[in-house]
């Protein structure tokens, strides 16, 4: 059985000078301001789109100026860039969680039931994750961010089904990882926009086809 290769992911997505920030806050009051204007994003993201957000919008929403934002971001991709990059971080989080859980005394029900109930909670914590996503993939600049998130997905995924029993080549692992990562990616994107009873049966279906898809992966013994 081939080894794994450890997946040559960097440390954080790379970036341009477009979608840079003017700087990087270290005091405490321009961290403070540079979460403000990521979290007045987020709620304007829910409220407008991607395409009706403007600097002019984002500023007034913080209640500072335009020019005041500018010290921190040059643009409104910088900013959405970096809306991405702090649910990316929660995503890389949770990843991390996931390779330290009891693997081997879960069992597959337990495990499923688990992975998408802790990666439906990052999502909602995500105000306006839906047109963010959007906007990832769309938009050139913020391209990047989705394809870091696919790979550091598929990459973390490979390794746990190895874990869970899937004992195939590396590559096949990955195939399977990104099957996961698309079922689940564009599943529970649609159950954070949904209410009561009807998201709990779009969660309760995704349940479904994750369990099917990893059962057959964990029983096919090569």
């Amino acid at each position: 059985m081939a080894q794994d290769n450890k997946p040559s992911i960097a440390a954080e997505p790379p970036t341009t000078s477009r979608v840079s920030p003017r700087r990087r806050p270290s005091q405490k009051r321009s961290k403070a301001r540079s979460q403000q204007i990521l979290d007045a994003t987020a709620e304007l993201l829910d409220e407008v789109g991607v395409d009706d957000l403007t600097t002019n919008l984002i500023a007034k929403q913080v209640g500072i100026s335009v020019g005041s934002l500018y010290h921190y971001f040059p643009n409104k991709h910088a900013i959405l860039y970096a809306l991405g990059e702090r649910w990316l971080e929660q995503t890389r989080l949770l990843l991390e969680q996931i390779d330290q859980w009891p693997l081997a005394t879960l069992s597959l029900r337990e495990f499923v039931d688990k992975v998408v109930d802790q990666n439906l909670k990052v999502y909602k914590k995500q105000q306006g994750v839906l047109p963010l996503v959007q906007a990832m993939f769309a938009i050139p600049e913020l391209r990047p961010l989705d394809q870091y998130h696919d790979d550091m997905v598929i990459a973390a995924m490979a390794k746990v089904f190895k874990q869970l029993g899937a004992h195939k080549h590396v590559h096949e692992r990955e195939r399977i990882a990104r099957a996961y990562l698309e079922l689940t990616h564009a599943l529970l994107l649609v159950v954070v926009t949904q209410q009561g009873q009807r998201a709990k049966r779009t969660l309760d279906d995704l349940k479904w086809m994750v369990e099917a898809l990893l059962q057959r992966h964990l029983t096919d013994i090569e």
